[in-house]
C-alpha cells in the first residue's frame, strides 16, 4: 500500500496533489516519467506523470484534476489513506542539457509536468523561461514553484485577471523576436501543443512535447497509446511520452483521445460525479479547434 503522506487541493478545488510514500519508485524517478495508480480493487489503472520526487523522504507528488469514476475515487482519499497500487518509475526520462535558452510553456495540469524539467534545465546551466497560465487567476497552479526554477517567468490568463490577457502562443511569439531559443517544452492541452509546434517548426526550434494517449497496461503490449511519430507507430508509455513536436502527428492523436467520450461521459452520469466547470470547458476546448485552446488554460 502507497500512503498519502499529504494532500493539497490546488486551483478552487479542482485540481488535487498528492505526496505519496514510494521510496522505491522515488529513488529511480526521472523528469518526464511517470507512474501507473490504482485507488482501490474497483478503479482503473491511471497513468500520472510525476510532477516531484524525493528520494530521500521517499516520495513521489502527482497532481491531477478529477475526470471521470475512478480519478474520483482518487479526490476521495484523504492524508493518510493508501493508493492500492502505484507502479513505476515508468517511460523514457526526458534527455535534457544546457541548450543555452531554454522556453518552457504549461497550461493545465501539464505546469506540474513540466516543473521537473525546468527545474533539471536549470540545474544543468541553461537559462529558463517559463509561461504558465490559467483561464482565471484562482485556476493557476504552482506558479512559486516555477518562478523558483525559471530566470524568467511570465503568467498569462484569459480573463486578464492575473498577469497578461493573452494566448501562450503569443508570448512565445514575442520571446522570438528577443531571444535565441534553444529548445522549447511545451506540456498542456494537445490544441495547444499543436499550436507551439506549428511556431516553432518555422525556424527549426526543437520542440519536446508530452503526450497523453488512452493507456493501459503502461508497457508496450497492449497498443492503445500508440501515436503517430514521424509517420512511423510508437507507444507512448514506452517510447515516450516525450516526443519531437515537429514530427508527431497531433490530428491523429486528437481523433484517438475522443474515441471513448460517450462512454466517459455516460459514466460521469451514471456515478453522480462531479467535475468542476474548468474541466468541463477544458474538454470542449480541446474539441473545437486551435484558436480557443491555445488560450492558458488550467
Amino acid at each position: 500500500m502507497f500512503e498519502i503522506v499529504k494532500r493539497k487541493e490546488m486551483a478552487d478545488g479542482a485540481i488535487i496533489l498528492n505526496e505519496v510514500s514510494a521510496p522505491g519508485i522515488a529513488r529511480k524517478a526521472q523528469p518526464g516519467q511517470f507512474v501507473i495508480m490504482r485507488a482501490d480493487e474497483t478503479g482503473e489503472r491511471i497513468p500520472l506523470t510525476m510532477a516531484d520526487f524525493d528520494p530521500v523522504k521517499g516520495t513521489i507528488t502527482v497532481i491531477y484534476s478529477v475526470a471521470g469514476r475512478s480519478t474520483a475515487l482518487f479526490r476521495d482519499l484523504a492524508e493518510g489513506d493508501s493508493y492500492q497500487n502505484v507502479v513505476g518509475p515508468l517511460g523514457q526520462p526526458t534527455h535534457l542539457e544546457n541548450v543555452g535558452t531554454a522556453v518552457c510553456i504549461g497550461g493545465g495540469t501539464g505546469i506540474a509536468v513540466l516543473f521537473p524539467m525546468a527545474r533539471k534545465l536549470k540545474e544543468l546551466g541553461s537559462k529558463v523561461i517559463c509561461i504558465i497560465g490559467a483561464r482565471t487567476r484562482d485556476l493557476l497552479i504552482l506558479e512559486n514553484e516555477m518562478r523558483m526554477v525559471s530566470d524568467e517567468l511570465l503568467v498569462c490568463t484569459d480573463d486578464g485577471s492575473y498577469g497578461r490577457q493573452g494566448l501562450v502562443t503569443e508570448l512565445l511569439d514575442e520571446l522570438m523576436e528577443t531571444e535565441k531559443i534553444g529548445m522549447v517544452i511545451a506540456i498542456g492541452p494537445v490544441p495547444m501543443m499543436k499550436g507551439i509546434c506549428s511556431i516553432t517548426r518555422a525556424l527549426a526550434i526543437k520542440t519536446l512535447v508530452s503526450l497523453n494517449p488512452i493507456m493501459i497496461d503502461g508497457t508496450g503490449m497492449c497498443g492503445s497509446c500508440r501515436v503517430v511519430v514521424d509517420g512511423a507507430v510508437r507507444f507512448a508509455c514506452v517510447d515516450g511520452p516525450e516526443f519531437d513536436g515537429h514530427k508527431v502527428d497531433f490530428d491523429q492523436l486528437i481523433s484517438r483521445l475522443r474515441t471513448y467520450r460517450q462512454e466517459e461521459q455516460r459514466s460521469i452520469e451514471a456515478h453522480g460525479i462531479q467535475i468542476h466547470k474548468c474541466r468541463l470547458q477544458d474538454a470542449s476546448l480541446r474539441d473545437h479547434g486551435l484558436k480557443k485552446a491555445s488560450t492558458c488554460t488550467t
